[in-house]
């Protein structure tokens, strides 16, 4: 959610009437140390806006479950195949849950990783949205590894107005969904935070001294008050001294891009009802079932965000509540809404072959069910779902023994999956280096890392 108010603190007030303490403020947005100036100056050294390559990181916080939903075992005994069956995609010899209806007609246009091998098995959202293990923490430069947005933010920069790297990350009681900040890079690369912990506040909520989101499509208005506050801060020597929120902000506000982006007002209503309805109340230890998140992440992409980040629902249901198919009835319809929507979007719009898209979440879960009928904890093995970005889909990668529990072929690392995704945003990340604070430069992932084959 964005809140854009205050801004100086000595009172006095522009020539419209507005006091400068009341001019603008971003709120939640992430970033600092750079000057106005040094932005500009630092996009058009990089020959910033002529990529529109993105991709879309779905987090999905508590461990969603590999045996339920994308490695079935049908013909393991009933505690290690639970109570779903699988059924065919459109690819021979390819099948998922049968409540993925909808993605099973999709099948050629993703593919499914069964072989995540190197997770923590922690509840944190560290490596979906660093590639980094909190171990690799200990060998980080002074800062910090930073959120995988910062780098392409640091390389590639911002275009079309829009901020870079972006989060529609829902904050968690237990802080599962953190996505990170800008780390060694700094913050002014890191995550820019589009939504309040209350998904009852609409992210479109964005005022300008007064101005209503309705009122800032007048253009001229919004630019005249921003060139007067300008021209009266530059007369000061004020503009060098605000800090990146600021700065940044003066840019995003002098576009309605982002606004349009968050607004699903401005969407068509029968795009929208494709994706489902909002469900805003908020879990426990999770994120809201905000299923049109979806496609204000493809808006956001669309209007120019090269790295969006979004979280849905909770998937942690092995408790003492024995909900694990209860809720896996509830939820897996609504992913197959949200995420079946947002690839045939892709699709639609001609957008396939530029955005990528990634779904997962922190770990696998235990072949054998427990004694409340669920699944616990299994780090040696997880999923993720990847589509679009050009690469090449209708395939699984890697596979399982058969009661998923151990991994046969072809592990895969976190920082294989974003080694893939920095490739289909045109980021060498074995060519590109970002610089710490003591000129120490450091590679996007580790020097044994390489793409996908099978993807790329």
């Amino acid at each position: 959610m964005l809140n854009l108010q205050g801004l100086f603190n000595n009172g006095r007030s522009h020539c419209d009437g507005v006091s400068r303490r009341d001019f603008l403020k971003v709120g939640g947005m992430a970033a600092g140390g750079l000057s106005l100036g040094q932005l500009l100056h630092l996009e058009a050294k990089q020959g910033l806006g002529s990529s529109q390559k993105a991709v879309i990181n779905v987090f999905l916080p508590g461990g969603p479950s590999h045996l339920d939903m994308f490695d079935l075992k049908p013909d393991s005994p009933s505690e290690v195949r639970g109570e779903f069956s699988p059924i065919p995609t459109n690819v021979p010899g390819m099948q998922i849950c049968e409540l993925f209806p909808r993605l099973a007609k999709l099948g050629d246009k993703f593919s499914i990783i069964r072989s995540i091998c190197d997770s923590e098995g922690a509840h944190s959202s560290y490596q979906c949205m660093t590639g980094r293990s909190k171990r690799d923490a200990n060998n980080a430069p002074a800062g910090g590894w930073p959120n995988w947005g910062s780098w392409i933010s640091k390389i590639q920069g911002s275009q079309s107005g829009m901020p870079a790297n972006v989060s529609l990350v829902y904050p968690t009681g237990a802080g599962w969904s953190k996505t990170g900040g800008g780390g060694f890079i700094g913050t002014a690369h890191a995550p820019m935070q589009l939504v309040d912990k209350d998904p009852n506040k609409k992210v479109s909520n964005m005022t300008l001294e007064g101005i209503s989101l309705d009122r800032l499509v007048h253009r001229e208005g919004l630019r005249s008050s921003i060139d007067n506050f300008r021209r009266d801060a530059d007369s000061q020597g004020q503009m060098e001294g605000l800090d990146s929120y600021n700065q940044q902000a003066l840019g995003i506000l002098s576009d309605t891009g982002l606004a349009d982006a968050l607004d699903l007002s401005k969407e068509d209503p029968k795009v929208v009802e494709r994706y489902g309805v909002n469900d805003p109340t908020y879990q426990r230890d999770g994120a809201p079932k905000m299923i049109r998140n979806f496609c204000v992440a493809r808006r956001l992409v669309e209007a120019g965000a090269r790295v969006v980040s979004m979280n849905y629902a909770r998937w942690d249901w092995h408790g003492g509540d024995g909900m694990n198919y209860p809720r896996s009835r509830e939820e897996f319809p609504l992913l197959d809404q949200g995420l079946s929507a947002l690839i045939t979007d892709l699709h639609e719009r001609g957008m396939d072959k530029d955005v990528s898209v990634v779904v997962w979440g922190e770990f696998g879960r235990t072949p054998k069910l427990n004694k409340n009928n669920s699944r616990d904890h299994w780090p040696r093995t997880s999923f993720a779902l990847l589509a679009g970005g050009g690469m090449h889909h209708g395939q699984i990668i890697g596979s399982t023994d058969k009661q998923g529990a151990e991994i046969v072929d072809r592990p895969v690392k976190f920082q294989e999956v974003f080694s893939t995704l920095y490739h289909c945003l045109g980021v060498d990340p074995r060519a590109n280096t970002v610089t710490d604070v003591s000129g120490r430069p450091h590679y996007l992932v580790d020097s044994d890392i390489q793409p996908l084959r099978e993807l790329i």
